[in-house]
């Protein structure tokens, strides 16, 4: 995807690794659309998502945010701040109602003193997501609006997409306008125009909040275009 990674993947650490550095880890509850933290916080620890969905925001340079990642369940949140001390370098808000478990800086320093394995799974969760992020900069960079929008369709479809029959992929779950164009690193105007250019051609649909993808493969060729948006 070539905005936000879309990182449900149900297990980051091993299980016996995981209960290690959780056993004692207290348990946080949040709202639809409740900030967990935001950029510059303290890093005092780390979250593992046990239920729900939450989204990685950073400011753009260009203005506005940048949606950098959405997490699901068996997810780590803020384990970089974990590993430098430093404060939260992006800010973290729920999609959906959420569990998380937290656990503060200074037990994951007793646990990974014990059992520093857990160091090897949590760099390869970094450089995954370091990998995204440098393929949505590439994106933003040289590929034109419509197919950054393209993308993160696409993205959303492969993460949250229901086939509902003549190849409609239903999105099930809903995002703003305005999350979309953060997705794909585009300013909302422009999201708008070419999300009703979309509709006036029966690539998409959008009901209840929802959207569906009316022509997949039509996206798909939107999203390798090179040519210079209209």
């Amino acid at each position: 995807m070539a905005a936000a990674t879309i990182d449900n993947l149900f297990s980051v650490l091993p299980s016996a690794l995981s209960a290690s550095l959780f056993r004692e880890a207290r348990v946080v509850r949040l709202a639809p659309q409740q900030m967990l933290f935001i950029a510059g916080d303290p890093g005092d620890g780390c979250y593992q998502v046990e239920e729900g969905l939450l989204k990685v925001v950073a400011p753009s340079p260009s203005g506005g945010d940048r949606i950098l990642a959405i997490l699901g369940p068996g997810e780590l949140v803020g384990e970089l701040s974990m590993i430098d001390g430093l404060p939260r370098s992006a800010s973290v808000t729920t999609l959906r109602e959420s569990k998380l478990s937290f656990v503060s800086r200074s037990v994951f320093n007793a646990v990974t003193h014990k059992q520093p394995e857990i160091y090897r799974h949590i760099t390869a969760l970094l450089a995954r997501r370091l990998r995204n992020v440098d393929d949505a900069l590439t994106a933003t960079s040289f590929l034109p609006l419509k197919a950054r929008t393209a993308r993160a369709l696409l993205g959303l479809s492969d993460a949250f997409g229901k086939d509902v029959g003549s190849g409609r992929i239903l999105i099930r779950q809903k995002f703003s306008q305005g999350d979309l164009a953060a997705m794909a690193g585009v300013a909302r105007e422009n999201c708008s125009r070419i999300l009703q250019d979309w509709t006036r051609r029966s690539l998409v649909s959008r009901l209840a909040g929802y959207y569906c993808l009316e022509d997949k493969a039509a996206l798909e060729r939107e999203g390798r275009t090179f040519s210079p948006d209209v």
